[in-house]
């Protein structure tokens, strides 16, 4: 029973000595976040009720300030487009980490709904997307799991690839 208990500890001493953070994660990955930008309009890019915030619809802006653009399947390749998504991602992280400070106080990804702008007949939505959800699992390892939504649009604001929105769960303290 002995043996059990101390293979056990040594196991969760292990599995938490290697466990990293979100912020170690983002510079494993070679990640730079971006100052986030600031809404000009009649909206916020997130609201913070209780434990959950949820984020406007952001696109893949790049450090020009520029976006990247255009339809999947007629301007840009799924591979494009997924990088895109991954773009806005980390545009989302760091609006995230300027919201809460400490990107440890995340408990979960909770919900995602990816935009993507493309032609009629374009199916491959969720790979496009999977640029991004392959990022917050990066990230946060399985807080980064998250519900998902990959759907088509005719058009989006200023022609961008694709817009994404979520919703995150956060604690008051740092998440171990």
């Amino acid at each position: 029973m002995l043996r059990c208990f101390i293979l056990l500890v040594s196991f969760f001493a292990i599995h938490y000595s290697f466990a990293q953070t979100p912020e170690q994660n983002i510079a494993k990955l070679g990640i730079v976040l971006p100052t986030p930008t600031v809404a000009n309009n009649s909206f916020v890019k997130f609201v913070r009720t209780g434990n959950l915030i949820y984020f406007s619809g952001q696109g893949p802006t790049k450090a020009d300030g520029s976006f990247v653009t255009g339809k999947l399947g007629r301007d840009l390749t799924v591979e494009e487009g997924a990088a895109a998504a991954r773009l806005t991602g980390i545009n989302l992280l760091s609006t995230l980490q300027s919201a809460i400070g400490d990107l440890n106080k995340v408990k979960r990804i909770v919900k995602v709904i990816g935009m993507v702008n493309c032609v009629d007949n374009f199916v491959d939505q969720p790979k496009v997307m999977n640029g991004f959800s392959d990022l917050m699992v990066a990230v946060f390892g399985e807080k980064g799991k998250h519900a998902r939504s990959a759907v088509g649009m005719n058009s989006l604001p200023w022609n961008i690839a694709v817009e994404i929105e979520m919703i995150v769960e956060v604690s008051d303290h740092t998440e171990k």
